[in-house]
């Protein structure tokens, strides 16, 4: 007995993307932890899959990751795109760490924020808002840092301004010879920023929905709103809002090199990732699972060993 043979008459029946397999969502999951990180046929000769112990480590390793790009930029003279997450959030303390280690500045980085809370509309949070993703980064990122900085002209955040300008601003930086780094996480649907899975009914193919290069005021997955409601909301379902502006495949799956973590893990063996994490590995590329095309991109995807599971049930 288990949630696809009692699904009819349910609560849930339709309540799920149309186009998830779930039969082959749970076979995703079935795996030994120690499988993890098996090499798959679609995945990117370049792609790699990091396992880390802690979370400490897990932190220092991404936020390493994310510094070498940026002096490897500098030394070589080249600007450099970020796409920048809010979530995973602690990564950036030790890009901070190595940066001033270093005395590596950010005059050569244009720091694109990939996503932000909005009313259907687009209308965005205040940036004085704590819930709101520009705040996270000034507070986490952009003020820590210091004298290195990025400079302030060269931050840009997923406003209903601001957020369609990326596709031309990040287009003409590759055009300067500017590397494109994808920074990410995943979402509890598979989403990567708030490309959320549903959004593929609206396309006739995947070279459509390859196309799409940003969305405002995105409908989010009831799963989405409650993913944030325990990760950035202490459980406070009615502070999240239901829409967000996001950048979409036609910027993410342009980058470079992409940096992925997945740290979802909640103490006493609880954890909300999990599933994402061996759907994004193992389901193949699919538009109604946006993180599974990111194996197929060059680079790292950083998580905890914890969430490779397994994935069987107990009793908390």
């Amino acid at each position: 007995m288990d949630l696809m043979n009692t699904l009819k008459g349910s609560l849930l029946e339709g309540f799920f993307p149309a186009g998830w397999d779930l039969k082959k969502i749970d076979e995703c999951c079935s795996n030994k932890p120690e499988q993890v990180s098996e090499r798959q046929k679609w995945w990117n000769k370049g792609f790699e899959p990091v396992k880390c112990d802690s979370l400490e480590e897990f932190n220092a390793k991404m936020g390493h990751e994310i510094a070498f790009e940026i002096r490897r930029a500098k030394e070589d003279g080249k600007k450099l795109a970020l796409i920048l997450p809010v979530g995973p959030m602690g990564m950036y303390k030790w890009v901070i760490y190595f940066l001033q280690e270093w005395n590596v500045d950010c005059s050569h980085v244009y720091g694109f924020n990939m996503d932000e809370w909005s009313d259907r509309e687009g209308n965005t949070l205040p940036p004085t808002n704590t819930g709101a993703f520009q705040n996270a980064m000034e507070g986490a990122f952009y003020g820590p840092l210091g004298k290195l900085t990025i400079p302030k002209k060269q931050r840009f955040f997923a406003t209903r301004k601001m957020l369609p300008d990326y596709p031309g601003m990040i287009g003409s930086l590759r055009g300067e010879g500017a590397r494109l780094i994808v920074i990410f996480g995943i979402g509890r649907v598979f989403h990567i920023a708030f490309w959320e899975p549903h959004f593929a009914a609206e396309f006739s193919s995947k070279e459509e929905w390859a196309r799409q290069d940003y969305r405002l005021g995105a409908r989010l997955h009831p799963l989405t709103i409650e993913q944030n409601a325990i990760t950035s909301f202490k459980s406070r379902t009615t502070l999240v809002p239901c829409f967000a502006n996001t950048i979409g495949p036609g910027i993410f799956l342009k980058a470079d090199r992409i940096i992925g973590g997945a740290d979802g893990t909640l103490g006493r063996g609880m954890m909300w990732q999990g599933l994402s994490l061996w759907v994004t590995l193992r389901y193949g590329p699919d538009i109604w699972v946006p993180s599974s095309f990111m194996p197929q991109m060059p680079g790292r995807l950083f998580f905890l060993k914890e969430l490779a599971g397994p994935l069987v049930a107990e009793c908390n």
